[in-house]
């Protein structure tokens, strides 16, 4: 497993509904992405839905970034990420990526799995590739 990308996230905002069956949380954020593969920004429109039920805890975020791929050629990537928190808190995601760069159309049909981590007063999101 390697990791692919590494997207740094600032929340912006946030906004929260607490029912008799459950919690709901949006969380609109920004931030950057780094890694050999991509560097750049997340565009406007970043958001976080996150469900806290009989069920457990889910979240299921969507973006895009805009930068440059690892040819140096401007690019964007959208990425959707589900993920569930295992029993220890521990979030494990499954990222889902669309992409007009010619050398990451890999990414579309890779098996990429991610976790999410705290640095430098962020969250980080990891995107591994399985099949690398």
């Amino acid at each position: 497993m390697k990791e692919v990308i590494t997207v740094f996230v600032r929340v912006e905002q946030a906004f929260s509904v607490k029912g008799e069956a459950g919690s709901a949380t949006m969380l609109l954020f920004s931030g950057y992405a780094e890694g050999e593969n991509f560097k750049g920004k997340i565009l406007p429109g970043a958001v976080d839905c996150q469900k806290a039920g009989a069920d457990g805890f889910t979240l299921s975020a969507r973006y895009i970034l805009e930068g440059e791929d690892c040819e140096g050629k401007s690019c964007r990537i959208f990425i959707e990420n589900n993920g569930t928190a295992d029993e220890t808190g521990t979030i494990h995601t499954k990222p889902h990526v669309y992409t007009d760069s010619g050398c990451l159309k890999w990414l579309e049909t890779a098996s990429l799995t991610g976790h999410i981590s705290e640095q430098e007063g962020m969250l980080a999101i990891h995107i591994c590739a399985d099949d690398l």
